[in-house]
Order: C-alpha cells, then sequence, then structure tokens
C-alpha cells in the first residue's frame, strides 16, 4: 500500500465514522483488528471493535474535525491528530452524570495498516480534560 493510499484509507475511515455510517466504517477493519482504547484495555477483532462502537454511539454524540492524517512512505502506518466535538447523551458506567453536556477535546490515533484495512488503531485523548469539561 503507497502512503497516498493509507491516507485515503484513514481519511474513510474518519468519513465513515462521522456519517454515523457503522458499516462502512467496520468493513475497514481487518477481521482480527487490534483495539487500544484510551487509558484502558486492548480488544481484539471486530466483533469487541464492533460491541464497543455500539456503546460509543449509545453513550454520545461525536463529529472529529480539523482532521490531519499521516502515514509512512510504506504505507503500513499512520497517524491522525484531530478535534473532537461532542455531546454526552447517556451515562457511561464509572463516568460523570450525561446531562447533554457539550465538550472539544483534542485527540490522535495510531494505526497499523494491513492488506489495505486497519489492522490496530490505538486512540489517545485526555480523559482527565474530558471529565472536568463534562462536570463543569
Amino acid at each position: 500500500m503507497s502512503q497516498s493510499a493509507a491516507i485515503t484509507l484513514i481519511e474513510n475511515y474518519y468519513a465513515a465514522f462521522n456519517k454515523g455510517d457503522m458499516d462502512t466504517f467496520l468493513n475497514l477493519l481487518t477481521d482480527d483488528v487490534v483495539h487500544d482504547i484510551n487509558q484502558g484495555k486492548r480488544d481484539i477483532g471486530k466483533e469487541a471493535f464492533t460491541q464497543f462502537m455500539s456503546c460509543m454511539n449509545f453513550n454520545y454524540k461525536e463529529q472529529l474535525v480539523d482532521m490531519v492524517i499521516m502515514a509512512t512512505a510504506d504505507g503500513k502506518r499512520a497517524s491522525a491528530e484531530f478535534v473532537v466535538l461532542g455531546e454526552y447523551l447517556k451515562t457511561d458506567e464509572g463516568l460523570p452524570v450525561a446531562q447533554g453536556q457539550k465538550y472539544r477535546l483534542p485527540a490522535g490515533a495510531f494505526f497499523d495498516i494491513r492488506d489495505n484495512k486497519v489492522a490496530r488503531v490505538t486512540n489517545y485523548y485526555n480523559l482527565q480534560d474530558w471529565i472536568a469539561q463534562v462536570s463543569a
């Protein structure tokens, strides 16, 4: 995969996310995708990723903006930096009570790419910043 193809893959991944097109979004993943959840556990497999996204879509409404995507020359690794514009819809276990709070959160992600699909995604954002925003 070329560098430009890797960038296009990640652009398509986030475009599907922003549209709420979970079928397209999930079809851009390998079956054995590794998902490193921000400040949390590592999940393996498309089924686990699908369950994670179902929970996220139930509790949060998010759009990703100000996207910057980079990839290695061989297209095997990529990264993205962006801002999450979100609304906290339903209380997520162990987190503050949801009351429709809006938040703006810088975030990033790192990817391994295999067979023209995302084989690993590691997400990062500052959880304490998010908690402060939704607790204010």
